[in-house]
Parts: structure tokens; C-alpha cells; sequence
């Protein structure tokens, strides 16, 4: 039955409703209903739930289980749960990068403030012709830069 196939792939990903529903783009309570055999989704919603939970639309809509014998869909979803869990350690790699760029720049700035003698001594130790304190700050704008580009790709 539909409503328990929702409700055993919801359980096996781990989601709860709220969730769920903001994947799909409905409320929690059209999930309940959902669940419950109250109410139906409708087919772009079918299509969303198959995609999500890496199944087809057979496997949702029909009564006898096609695949029964075949732990195919406990397969996709645990490749869907990996998935999600290397996108949220990617996320997490991207924003430590950006945040090391950000206090790096802040630190620049403070010290260079502070302590205008340090920053003139990382430029005369600086062997490339910009001064040091530029590349320094090239480098946390670089750092910065880079990890943005990966969480937000990571986001997709």
C-alpha cells in the first residue's frame, strides 16, 4: 500500500515528516496524510518521491510488491543515505575552509593594525615581489573563496 511504502522509506532514511516535506516541497501534514491513506500525492508529487528515494513509481503505486524477494529499494536508499551524508561532510569541509579564510583576514587586519611593524616584516620577508601582506591576504580571500564554491556546490 502507498501510504506504508511512504512511511517505511521516510523511517529508512532516517527523515521525519517535516523534513520530508520540505524536500518535496509540501506541508508536513500532506505527508501525514499521506501516511495515514487519508489522501493520495498527486503524480508530479509520485514522480518527486520516487526520484528522492531512488525507486520507481511502480514500486510505490502498486499493491503487490514487484521486486518482492529483491532488497533493491533497501539498496537505493541506503546509496541515497551515503549520498546525503558525503554532501553534508563536503558542506561541512567547504564552510571550515571559508571560515579559516575569513579569520585569516581578520587576523590580517587586526594585526596590521595593532602592530603595523609585523606587517612591514612579513612584506620584507615575502621573497616574490608583491608584499607579503598582499599575498597573505590573497591567500585567505583564496580560502574564502574556495570554500564558499564548494559548500554552495555541495548545496545542490
Amino acid at each position: 500500500m502507498l501510504s506504508e511504502k511512504i512511511y517505511t522509506l521516510r523511517r529508512k532514511c532516517g527523515l521525519s515528516q517535516e523534513q520530508l516535506a520540505e524536500k518535496l516541497g509540501v506541508s508536513r501534514q500532506a505527508v501525514s496524510k499521506w501516511e495515514s491513506g487519508t489522501s493520495s500525492p498527486e503524480i508530479d508529487k509520485l514522480i518527486l518521491l520516487s526520484e528522492f528515494f531512488n525507486v520507481s513509481i511502480d514500486y510505490l503505486v502498486k499493491e503487490q510488491d514487484e521486486l518482492s524477494g529483491d532488497n533493491a529499494p533497501d539498496r537505493d536508499l541506503k546509496d541515497t543515505q551515503a549520498n546525503s551524508q558525503d554532501k553534508s561532510k563536503i558542506q561541512i569541509i567547504g564552510l571550515a575552509i571559508c571560515v579559516v579564510g575569513v579569520v585569516g583576514m581578520i587576523l590580517w587586519g587586526v594585526i596590521s593594525v595593532v602592530m603595523p611593524s609585523s606587517t612591514e616584516q612579513i612584506s620584507d620577508s615575502s621573497m616574490i615581489q608583491l608584499n607579503g601582506s598582499g599575498i597573505l591576504l590573497m591567500l585567505c580571500t583564496l580560502l574564502t573563496v574556495a570554500g564558499a564554491v564548494i559548500y554552495l556546490s555541495s548545496k545542490k
